[in-house]
């Protein structure tokens, strides 16, 4: 049975970091969230293996560090925040980077196209990309909750496995339009839901 009302909502963790930054537990999910975004970046940019750990823990240092020194005004663009959060983060990391001719002795090989825009912008879109992956999934759990099982099944397998409404109809043995109205439906309630998260921000 569908719930009778939607679930309260579940912050993200960048947000839910900005009111309680000293917060372990939510810094730890954050790190295991959206540390393989940076890791990917890194690896991107062309950073040896053996350096990668290295660098990410260093830019999430300082996405920690301006997270506490950026609030968060509620009024703007909590995406706006984000990217500025980032940027910042990158330009301290550049700058330790320059100034610190000791720990780049340390390291076998930074890339270079780490130090340009270009990978900054980079690094802004992949963890914006994660965000939108995190809000996703928290809308996801809230749907789930508000339609039945039938309903979310018929989405899932049209949706992410990409089946086509007569075989998702046969198999929930519906008809294939009762499985293109339960796409629609569930598409509809996840933008909704991912709007109304972000407006919470």
């Amino acid at each position: 049975m569908p719930a009778s009302s939607p679930p309260s909502t579940n912050p993200s963790l960048i947000f839910r970091l900005t009111r309680t930054p000293g917060d372990s537990a939510t810094w730890e999910q954050f790190v295991l969230l959206y540390g393989p975004a940076l890791m990917e970046w890194c690896r991107q940019h062309r950073v040896q293996e053996a350096d990668v750990q290295d660098i990410c823990q260093e830019v999430l240092l300082q996405i920690s560090r301006q997270i506490q020194r950026l609030q968060y005004d509620p009024a703007l663009s909590f995406r706006g925040w984000l990217r500025a959060v980032v940027h910042g983060a990158w330009c301290d990391w550049v700058e330790s980077q320059k100034s610190d001719k000791q720990r780049m002795r340390g390291l076998s090989n930074i890339s270079e196209e780490l130090n340009e825009v270009a990978a900054r912008d980079d690094l802004i879109a992949r963890l914006e990309a994660q965000y939108d992956r995190e809000l996703y999934e928290l809308a996801a759990r809230q749907v789930r909750q508000m339609v039945a099982p039938e309903t979310w099944q018929a989405f899932e397998w049209q949706a992410v496995d990409l089946l086509g409404p007569a075989e998702v109809a046969e198999r929930l043995g519906i008809k294939a339009a009762s499985a293109i109205t339960a796409r629609h439906r569930v598409t509809k309630l996840l933008r909704e839901r991912i709007a109304h998260l972000e407006e919470r921000q």
